[in-house]
């Protein structure tokens, strides 16, 4: 893993889609595929990563289900249903972080242990407005790739994938011609592992409960609700409060912690980027689908995790914190929650600023009114930290994007939809819609 410096400055809001889960069954062995496998000890959270190049594909005429391969050729790129290795979340990568993918991206997949297979499901192909600010050590790293946003599947053991170029419009100039799409275009294919409470017990000092709310890897699996006294109290005596902050601090939620939802942290670069403040919090929908129970958001999690890290080369994950549909919340990048951890969530925006991304899809669907209770906690204690006030306005400077030039000073509410900062449909018309919601009930638990 490529080193950072923990000083220095510096994935698609729709992270996933969920379909619904099948049975866990025996898989299909796949011999074939290039995999990355990076934890092996049985009391640590499995996972892994298969890598798939996509090739051209024939055309259409000699595509169908048990045709050969052999045929005229196609602008087409992807890869015939083939079995593989288990995994549950899928989405493709190319080699250029700075070249678009102008197209569609479809996939289906097969239940484990079944016959059947889903319909074809399209990927999100407009990513860029996730990841790291332009200029910064992260995006500067080499590692970063382009990506889709990854699909969340369920147990899957069969997988086929079809990529299609955009084609150009003659009545608007074009040729008609097809546009060219990325180099090294991979499918990528995730098995987040087991759930912490799969795993064998650690021993007596495996950690219960508590713990430190400012180590940046807390041996805590959740971090227990404080009221607004406790957590004045605390937080002053950790010397976590910004200068001038009391008494508009809210009373720190229930977390769970990195640990907790089984963040594997050998994948992750080891040190901390830190910015000056957090001033503003974006809020983002990963566009998950609804259809997920709670208590499959940690393996949504982690497949976000693992496909940040391992298939499109980012730190760490790029969202702070994470919040379910049940109203849970999430510890997101590592660094300490109480600190200003600098993520990789609203393009331009990741400095002086958090990102908090709510696992479903809120295009045309309410969001239940714990998640918008869930973020007015969230943001009324973190901000609160900052002396940021929910109910205000702030000043960021952009770090370059398609809504703002770099350089640029812009105005924005402390607690602003992703949409406020980068030219997007996140966090969904629904949930953007609540953001009024939410600041009102996050200044009150400030006690303004």
């Amino acid at each position: 893993m490529r080193a950072f410096i923990a000083s220095a400055i510096g994935v698609t809001c729709a992270a996933a889609l969920v379909l619904p889960l099948a049975a866990p069954a025996g898989a299909a062995p796949d011999t074939t595929v290039t995999a990355k496998t990076e934890t092996a000890d049985p009391t640590e959270v499995s996972g892994s990563t298969q890598s798939l190049p996509l090739a051209p594909l024939p055309a259409a005429s000699t595509r169908t289900t048990g045709a050969p391969t052999e045929g005229a050729a196609t602008a087409e790129r992807g890869l015939p249903r083939r079995d593989v290795r288990p995994f549950s979340l899928v989405g493709v990568v190319w080699n250029d972080a700075d070249v678009e993918l102008n197209g569609t991206v479809q996939v289906r997949t097969r239940a484990t242990g079944t016959t059947h297979w889903s319909d074809w499901q399209e990927l999100e192909t407009h990513n860029a407005e996730h990841g790291a600010d332009p200029g910064t050590a992260e995006r500067d790293s080499g590692t970063v790739r382009g990506s889709t946003a990854p699909l969340w599947v369920g147990d899957s053991d069969g997988v086929e994938v079809r990529v299609s170029p955009e084609v150009t419009d003659v009545r608007d100039g074009g040729s008609g011609a097809s546009v060219p799409l990325p180099d090294g275009l991979r499918l990528e294919l995730v098995d987040p592992g087991k759930d912490p409470q799969q795993l064998p017990a650690a021993g007596p000092g495996a950690a219960a409960d508590g713990g430190d709310s400012r180590a940046p890897s807390s041996e805590a699996l959740v971090l227990p609700a404080l009221s607004k006294a406790q957590t004045e109290v605390e937080s002053e005596a950790e010397d976590d409060v910004a200068p001038g902050a009391k008494p508009y601090i809210g009373p720190r939620p229930s977390i769970i912690t990195r640990k907790g939802w089984g963040a594997d942290e050998k994948l992750r670069e080891s040190a901390f980027v830190y910015t000056k403040s957090v001033k503003a919090a974006f809020i983002h929908h990963t566009a998950t689908g609804n259809s997920y129970t709670c208590s499959q958001a940690a393996s949504v999690l982690r497949g976000i995790y693992r496909y940040h890290v391992t298939s499109s080369g980012w730190r760490d994950i790029g969202y702070n914190f994470a919040v379910d549909k049940c109203g849970n919340i999430y510890e997101g990048r590592a660094g300490g929650v109480t600190k200003a951890v600098q993520g990789a969530h609203t393009l331009g925006f990741n400095a002086d600023s958090m990102g908090i991304a709510v696992l479903g899809t809120f295009t045309t669907s309410k969001p239940p009114t714990a998640v918008v209770d869930a973020v007015a906690k969230l943001t009324a204690w973190k901000l609160g930290l900052f002396g940021a006030d929910p109910s205000g306005s702030t000043t960021l400077v952009s770090g370059g994007g398609n809504r703002f030039k770099k350089g640029a000073k812009v105005t924005l509410k402390v607690i602003s939809g992703h949409r406020d900062g980068f030219v997007t449909e996140c966090p969904g018309a629904r949930l953007y819609e609540k953001l009024g919601t939410a600041r009102t009930g996050s200044a009150r638990l400030q006690g303004r």
